[in-house]
């Protein structure tokens, strides 16, 4: 793991777990997620249409075995689910913007049925422009949120209720739907910890190391 982004998210975890401390790890959240997406928007300036989809790790185990296309659709649609449907309990933005239409994305979900060469052909069909559109719109919300939240808020649970809005969403394939057990298992602190923060990390870093493969 990228050292830089290793310290941040190590000091926001320990950060956000006292009441004295809890706005400064919100803080140190936000600028991990702000050199993450510094990064993420890097690709855009450095790379071609084609190293968006290339897959050179397509038999390996682990996540750089995607493509960078799928890897930032994926952080975001899962970030999209669990910020709006989950914690703001509003309609997600890939609806009420209709970016699925926009970004020509063939499903609605978070993409982890998708499977070697299925990935591949997903990130040829996107627009990246739009793509882009899209995880500037769930980022900048989700900053929002964060700026909103209190150290009270941590401790709020997601309840059988949100598995079934969830459900009713299709934002999960049916075979994956262990994702809404695991999302749902936990409280806001506990989503802080992964999908809004790690699970970037592990994303960006696979992505990373394709880049540097492919160029």
């Amino acid at each position: 793991m990228n050292k830089e982004w290793s310290e941040l998210n190590k000091s926001m975890q320990n950060q956000i777990k006292k009441e004295e401390t809890f706005e400064q790890g919100i803080e140190t959240l936000l600028l991990l997620r702000k050199k993450l997406m510094e990064q993420i928007s890097s690709f855009k300036m450095e790379l071609d249409g084609a190293a968006f989809h290339a897959q050179p790790f397509l038999n390996a185990k682990g996540y750089h075995n995607k493509t960078i296309a799928y890897s930032i659709y994926h952080i975001f649609r899962i970030e999209d689910i669990i910020a709006q449907s989950l914690i703001k309990k509003q309609e997600q933005l890939f609806v009420k913007e209709n970016f699925q239409e926009r970004m020509g994305a063939s499903i609605c979900t978070t993409g982890n049925e998708l499977v070697k060469e299925e990935i591949a052909e997903f990130s040829r069909q996107l627009d990246l422009k739009e793509l882009y559109h899209y995880i500037l719109a769930v980022d900048l919300a989700t900053t929002r949120l964060l700026k909103e939240l209190s150290y009270s808020d941590l401790k709020i649970r997601m309840t059988e209720a949100d598995k079934r809005v969830l459900l009713k969403t299709k934002s999960v394939a049916d075979s994956e739907e262990w994702l809404i057990d695991y999302w749902c298992g936990k409280d806001i602190s506990g989503l802080l910890r992964m999908p809004l923060s790690r699970h970037w990390v592990m994303h960006v870093e696979a992505s990373l190391r394709i880049q540097k493969k492919i160029l």
